[in-house]
């Protein structure tokens, strides 16, 4: 059975504290980089939804529009007669 040693605490405190200021130092370059990816990805999302909707939006004022540049007849059920009242 091994012992703890004092060493190896310390060896293990050492390591602990150089990942993480490596990880820190890493994060410090990339996370930039990363992050402005990010965020033209999600623009380029939005932007593609905002396209389909306009362009839905337009279809759906072309199939209305089509519609309503047929004149519409109106039917012609009798003359119009004007009464007066008598008394």
């Amino acid at each position: 059975m091994q012992e703890a040693s004092f060493n190896g605490l310390f060896k293990a405190i050492l390591w602990m504290f150089a990942i993480y200021y490596i990880f820190k130092f890493l994060a410090r370059l990339f996370l930039p980089v990363i992050v402005k990816k990010v965020a033209q990805k999600a623009e380029e999302q939005f932007k593609q939804q905002h396209q389909n909707y306009q362009n839905q939006q337009n279809q759906q004022n072309q199939k209305t529009t089509s519609k309503s540049d047929k004149p519409r007849e109106t039917k012609k059920v009798g003359d119009y007669i004007d009464y007066e009242e008598i008394q």
